[in-house]
């Protein structure tokens, strides 16, 4: 499994202290204790894959989890949403990490292969618009991200002219004037397909007529990488680099990239946790996984590790660790309340 070095010594750098909570029982709050789900003759395994920006938050769990059951054997991966979503719905893996909701193909393809799955949102995260921290770009609209990742900007390659077709589709026009080298997450990503939805980029799309197939898709000739770290070093490269990924990877990234606020009508709003919390950020969004509820009412490893992401150390703890929002306690509680049932 590839891990970005910026998350690996963020996680590593709090798992000691949590472990460390984690033997001392429970940690208050709305959340069940980190003992409610420990047994100590625990074996068997878990496989977990999918998103990349969820990845972080179930390695920490997964290392949580393991210190009081070091028996069980736990693999995740991020190779993207939607090819863990591809893995899930062939039976392949136990658990899907998603950093969007099933799509109706998924659910088509699980429904087939006779999987049943439960839905369970367990963080928020808001997709980060960066640039190089060289870049004169502060604030973009949504009309200039359309104007410069749309399906339209096929072949724009500065700011000059994406302002163009930005005045086309109802924005100002007034970026500031530099070359454009885009790196961002490719289709095999939550966060692409979170992006276009959160973007406004597929409705100012159909609005301007283009065509179905493109409607749904950003340009294509831009550098796709299912790694966020890759995508961060292209920003950190060139000073006129400009992409996106998951807010936890943009915060961990350092001062060589500069995070773009967004405004989509009611002026510019910057991600942070209080902006991504009440969803004022316009690329806010839920993060969510995706157990197998037939595996986990036979299989008490795959189950107990479920039980245990769903306490206080899982989203909360980890959650916050791993650099995204924990859910209100009211959305952590009905996460429970929908496993709970789930498996009941």
């Amino acid at each position: 499994m590839v891990k970005s070095r910026r998350m690996l010594s963020m996680v590593a750098g709090g798992i000691a202290l949590m472990v460390v909570a984690t033997a001392c029982g429970n940690n208050g709050g709305s959340g069940t204790s980190s003992s409610a789900s420990v047994d100590q003759n625990l074996t068997g395994s878990v496989t977990v894959s999918g998103s990349s920006t969820v990845e972080p938050i179930s390695n920490l769990v997964a290392e949580l989890f393991n210190g009081p059951n070091p028996d069980v054997k736990i693999t995740v991966d991020g190779p993207g949403t939607g090819d863990g979503m591809a893995l899930f719905c062939k039976g392949e893996i136990d658990i899907a990490d998603a950093s969007r909701q099933i799509a109706d193909d998924e659910v088509a393809a699980c429904d087939k292969a006779s999987i049943k799955y439960q839905e369970l949102e367990i963080a928020l995260d808001g997709i980060t618009v960066m640039v190089n921290a060289e870049s004169k770009i502060d604030c973009l609209t949504t009309a200039d991200l359309y104007a410069i990742f749309g399906p339209e900007s096929e072949g724009i390659n500065s700011t000059a002219d994406a302002n163009t077709l930005s005045k086309k589709v109802g924005g100002a026009g007034d970026m500031p004037v530099q070359d454009l080298e885009i790196t961002a997450p490719g289709e095999e990503s939550g966060t692409y397909d979170a992006f276009i939805s959160l973007a406004g980029i597929e409705d100012t799309a159909l609005a301007q007529s283009v065509a179905a197939d493109k409607a749904a898709a950003l340009r294509a000739d831009y550098q796709s990488s299912a790694n966020d770290n890759v995508i961060i070093q292209a920003m950190e490269g060139s000073p006129n680099a400009i992409g996106f990924v998951g807010f936890a990877f943009a915060q961990s990234a350092g001062d060589q990239i500069k995070e773009v606020s967004i405004d989509a009508g009611d002026g510019c709003v910057a991600p942070n946790a209080d902006t991504i919390a009440d969803a004022s950020y316009p690329l806010s969004r839920s993060l969510y996984i995706y157990p197998n509820t037939d595996t986990a009412s036979t299989d008490k490893a795959v189950k107990a590790f479920v039980d245990y992401y769903l306490t206080q150390d899982g989203l909360v703890e980890a959650v916050e660790q791993a650099g995204y929002i924990a859910l209100p306690a009211d959305r952590q509680d009905a996460t429970r309340s929908a496993w709970a049932s789930a498996v009941s």
